[in-house]
């Protein structure tokens, strides 16, 4: 069985079972407007929900700024297929992105707004994808009156972003890669080697028993039953996985179901669209290693990744780094995090996109 089909599984597991919690409390939503620390909504803030024809069909994202003059970033969330903005929407801080940066998180081709049962899916592929990036970019420079603008991935989104700007580097200032993807079947190893070492440092046997049922070299390495049974629950109990503290798919669920960006339909689109994106699409990066596809760059990569982030590999995303060529290259650890510091150390990760937006003004 493919990688995708038992992500797919685990997704219908974790999150379809929870749909109707989504229906029971729509009935608390918060606003999506940007507010200062009084509750007013900022003078001349923008937070719009828009939809134009990007590759032929309609696809959904939001748009949020303190001062629509501001440098421009494209936000490309992850999964494949996962929306995020209702997510880090609840974390959100008065130290914001928006605060000095326009931006666009958009639900990419087959997610959330961006789904719809007439989606051919011949079309879900990295090469439409990338397409897809390229002309939402067009739209934002055209919008908002800017020669270049920020591409920003996380998880997933660093995959695509990667290849994006390997394609068409003429329309970014900088890439920002949040919990670098770069060879996720050498993840998925390490990552079953710590949870190894670790369930017998604090004897764990329980778990150094379920661990020892598999075979990490073997060529059918992950399984559906190790994904579902064994290495997801352990990432979220020993804090290697989305988050490192307080990590529960039922704060997603409860987030996501309290977001007033999205509309009923919209909110059920998200486990259909989940499905539906891991099937096509997650293939392409669970088996392309980038030290071997993509190392050089024409322009400059910035790497933001949580230290205990063992869903994508810190080591790996380290090493990575060293390995490419830019004109210009930084990477950051994130010491209290795993796999999403801009929810975990917000303040930081924050200040660290603005030191480089800095620089690159320069």
């Amino acid at each position: 069985m493919s990688y995708s089909e038992y992500k797919l599984k685990q997704v219908f597991g974790i999150i379809g079972i929870t749909l109707l919690a989504v229906i029971g409390l729509l009935t608390s939503c918060v606003s999506t407007e940007l507010k200062d620390k009084e509750g007013k909504i900022i003078k001349n803030s923008i937070a719009e929900k828009h939809f134009i024809e990007i590759g032929g069909i309609q696809q959904g994202f939001f748009l949020r700024s303190e001062n629509p003059e501001n440098p421009v970033i494209l936000y490309l969330h992850g999964g494949p297929g996962s929306p995020e903005l209702a997510f880090l929407y609840h974390y959100e801080k008065e130290e914001r992105l928006e605060k000095h940066f326009t931006v666009c998180y958009w639900d990419q081709r087959g997610t959330a707004m961006s789904f719809n049962n007439s989606i051919d899916p011949a079309t879900m592929t990295l090469e439409q994808m990338v397409e897809d990036t390229r002309q939402i970019t067009e739209y934002l420079m055209q919008r908002f009156n800017k020669e270049k603008i920020y591409l920003m991935g996380h998880s997933w989104g660093t995959y695509l972003g990667i290849k994006t700007i390997e394609k068409y580097p003429e329309y970014y200032l900088a890439y920002i890669g949040i919990g670098q993807v770069t060879n996720q079947v050498e993840s998925e190893r390490l990552a079953f080697d710590y949870m190894l070492r670790h369930a017998m440092e604090i004897n764990d046997k329980s778990s150094v028993k379920k661990l020892l049922k598999y075979d990490k070299n073997a060529s059918e390495f992950p399984t559906l039953e190790y994904i579902t049974n064994v290495r997801t629950p352990l990432m979220n109990k020993y804090g290697i996985g989305l988050m490192h503290d307080n990590f529960s798919m039922a704060k997603i669920v409860r987030y996501i179901s309290k977001f007033s960006g999205y509309t009923l339909s919209e909110k059920l689109k998200i486990t259909r669209g989940i499905s539906f994106s891991l099937k096509y699409l997650l293939d392409y990066f669970l088996y392309d290693n980038l030290f071997e596809t993509s190392i050089s760059f024409q322009v400059p990569v910035y790497i933001l990744h949580g230290v205990y982030d063992y869903q994508v590999s810190y080591v790996l995303a380290h090493e990575y780094y060293e390995t490419i060529e830019a004109p210009d290259k930084s990477f950051y650890t994130f010491e209290y995090s795993a796999h999403s510091p801009n929810v975990e150390q917000p303040e930081k990760f924050v200040q660290i996109v603005c030191d480089i937006a800095l620089n690159i003004g320069k």
